[in-house]
């Protein structure tokens, strides 16, 4: 079982002996210099809104998060329909590698979603159709987790979640439609949507910098995650080897006096 577990995880083109690489230092390089560039216009340089003031870029970190964390839960639908066609483990760990960062940006959309909603309805939470849904596909999404922490069967937890991770995908259109089925307070369409016409030229780049920022601290983290998560397999692994090793050299002495 070991030895299917290791070979399945090699079949990764130039397996990784560490979590960073040439390749992974340049894109944290050009994630950082986009985030950087996101920032000063976001907070300095972009202007307020006429109406709702210095409260406007609060929207500059919650529309990259919120578009990062689609982005990662689409990985782990994409992945847990791989590994139920190929029954592979580098599936079943990118999987659930992009989930927990998935949860990790989402969490941060329902914070700053909060603090928007705090300044706009007076309240941190309403129960409207949007906030709603979005609830409902974190906790879809932190149930995806709590299962790959039961212990189990490798291959039977993976089913699950692999399972999970293609239901709480749906939810996704729902969460992005939910704006224009049901009656709420929730503004219209921003993400995946059209970004407000209104909106000037510095508020634009601003907006367009941080989405690019995101999306490259999302692929970011989640390939170091997906390489620690290989690793830990790996020393895993042999450590099992080593034991089940040891254990026979322990034995070979006995038998031969036994002889």
């Amino acid at each position: 079982m070991t030895t299917t577990k290791t070979e399945s995880l090699s079949t990764v083109p130039a397996a990784p002996t560490g979590t960073g690489s040439r390749g992974t230092r340049v894109l944290g390089a050009v994630a950082l210099l986009f985030l950087v560039i996101a920032v000063a216009y976001g907070l300095l340089i972009s202007p307020p809104d006429a109406q709702l003031g210095n409260t406007i870029r609060i929207i500059y970190m919650h529309v990259p998060t919120v578009m990062a964390a689609y982005l990662a839960f689409l990985i782990t639908a994409v992945s847990s329909g791989m590994y139920l066609w190929k029954r592979t483990e580098f599936w079943d760990l990118l999987g659930s590698s992009a989930a927990e960062i998935g949860v990790l940006f989402f969490a941060v959309t329902i914070v700053d979603g909060a603090l928007w909603g705090k300044v706009t309805w007076g309240v941190f939470w309403r129960w409207e159709p949007r906030l709603t849904t979005s609830a409902v596909l974190l906790i879809m999404y932190i149930g995806y987790l709590a299962v790959r922490a039961i212990p189990a069967d490798p291959k039977t937890r993976a089913t699950r979640c692999a399972i999970i991770g293609l239901v709480a995908v749906v939810n996704i259109p729902i969460v992005h439609k939910a704006v224009d089925w049901w009656r709420g307070l929730h503004q219209g369409k921003t993400v995946l949507g059209t970004i407000d016409p209104e909106m000037g030229g510095t508020q634009l780049f601003a907006m367009y910098s941080a989405l690019v920022a995101g999306i490259l601290v999302c692929v970011w983290l989640l390939i170091h995650r997906f390489r620690a998560g290989f690793l830990a397999e790996r020393a895993s692994d042999l450590g099992l080897d080593q034991a089940l090793e040891e254990r026979r050299l322990e034995s070979s002495p006995a038998q031969g006096a036994d002889s």
